[in-house]
C-alpha cells in the first residue's frame, strides 16, 4: 500500500515559511500572498493533526513538532533538486546557483562572469545576494561566496582573498582636511558610517592605534555604495576595503585619507556544496573563480594611493 503523502505545495510552504520564520517574507518568495501560505500551512497543520508553528504577536516560532519535522521536509526537497540536476540533459546546458556577499557580487564577481560565459556558454549562473545562510545542499545552492573569519562545518571552504580597512574620501574633501603638516586630520572629518559594517571605523582606530574621533555623529548608510557615493560627493569620510574600493580609487573618485591600512580578520571565501566534485560543470565553476581571485590578488597595487 503506497505511503500517503501530504500535499507538495503544503510542504512548500510549510519549508519556506520555517527557513524564514515568517509567513510574508515566505509568501514574497514563493510568488504568493501572505494568506495564501497561512491558509495552506493551516490545512497542512489540520492533515497532519499537530501545530506547526507557535504564533505570536511579536513573532513565528516553529513548534516542537515543527522543528522535528523541518529537516525531513527540508532534506527531501534538497534530494529533489539534486535528483533532477542529475538527470540527462538533452539540451546539454547546466545551472549553477550561487549565493554572494552584496558587495562581492556587484564589485567582483558579476565583473568577471562574462569570461565564464565565454568559456562555457552552456552553464546558466544564478546569483542570489539575499544574506541568507546558505546550508549545502538544502538550500539548493551550489556555492556560496562569503566574508567569514574561518571555514564553517557542513562545506568545503577555499580561502580567495582577504581585504584592508582604510579611509577613502574625495580629493576635495582630503585638501581641506590636510593640515599644516601636510596631513589629513580626521578628527575634523565627518564619518560615514555603514550600518551592515558598523564596527570598521572602531576595528581601524584600534588597529592604527587612533583615538579622538566622534564615532556616534556623522552620516549613516544601510550599504556600502551609498557610502562611497556620498563620500565621492565630499560629505565625509568613508572606511574602504581594499581591494573592492580600489574601482574608486584607480578612477580617482576616492582617494585614501589615511596612510594607515589595517588587515582585517575576515576574509572572502568560496564554499561548495558536497557534490562539486562529482559534476563537471560545477568543478568548471569552482576552479574559474580561485583562478580569478589569484589573478586578482596578483594585479592588486599593494602600494598607497594618491
Amino acid at each position: 500500500m503506497p505511503l500517503r503523502l501530504p500535499p507538495l505545495n503544503a510542504l512548500r510552504l510549510f519549508e519556506a515559511a520555517a527557513r524564514h520564520r515568517s509567513f510574508k517574507l515566505a509568501a514574497a518568495e514563493l510568488n504568493v500572498t501572505p494568506g495564501a501560505v497561512s491558509h495552506g500551512i493551516g490545512a497542512l497543520e489540520e492533515m497532519l493533526g499537530v501545530e506547526l508553528f507557535v504564533r505570536e504577536p511579536r513573532g513565528l516560532s516553529l513548534s516542537t513538532a515543527g522543528a522535528q519535522y523541518l529537516p525531513y521536509i527540508a532534506e527531501a526537497f534538497s534530494l529533489i533538486a539534486v535528483g533532477t540536476q542529475s538527470l540527462p540533459d538533452r539540451r546539454t546546458r547546466r545551472s549553477i546557483a550561487v549565493t554572494c556577499a552584496p558587495t562581492l557580487a556587484a564589485r567582483w564577481l558579476v565583473p568577471r562572469l562574462a569570461d565564464f560565459r565565454e568559456r562555457w556558454p552552456n552553464i546558466d549562473v544564478t546569483v542570489d545576494t539575499s544574506r541568507q545562510q546558505a546550508g549545502f545542499p538544502v538550500d539548493g545552492f551550489d556555492f556560496g561566496l562569503r566574508l567569514s573569519r574561518g571555514p564553517v562545518d557542513g562545506a568545503a571552504w577555499r580561502r580567495l582573498f582577504g581585504e584592508q580597512l582604510v579611509p577613502v574620501c574625495s580629493p576635495a574633501y582630503r585638501a581641506m582636511l590636510t593640515d599644516a603638516s601636510g596631513a589629513p586630520d580626521l578628527a575634523r572629518a565627518t564619518l560615514i558610517h555603514v550600518d551592515t559594517a558598523s564596527q570598521d571605523w572602531q576595528a581601524w582606530m584600534d588597529g592604527a592605534g587612533i583615538d579622538g574621533l566622534d564615532l556616534h555623529g556623522g552620516l549613516r548608510f544601510d550599504i556600502v555604495q551609498l557610502a562611497f557615493d556620498a563620500a565621492a560627493a565630499g560629505l565625509g569620510v568613508a572606511v574602504g576595503r581594499r581591494p573592492l574600493v580600489d574601482r574608486e580609487l584607480d578612477a580617482g573618485t576616492l582617494v585614501e585619507a589615511s596612510a594607515v591600512r589595517i588587515e582585517t580578520q575576515t576574509a572572502y571565501w568560496l564554499c561548495e556544496t558536497p557534490r562539486a566534485g562529482a559534476r563537471p560543470d560545477l568543478a568548471a565553476f569552482r576552479d574559474w573563480v580561485i583562478a580569478q581571485a589569484a589573478v586578482f590578488l596578483a594585479s592588486a597595487e599593494v602600494g598607497p594611493r594618491d
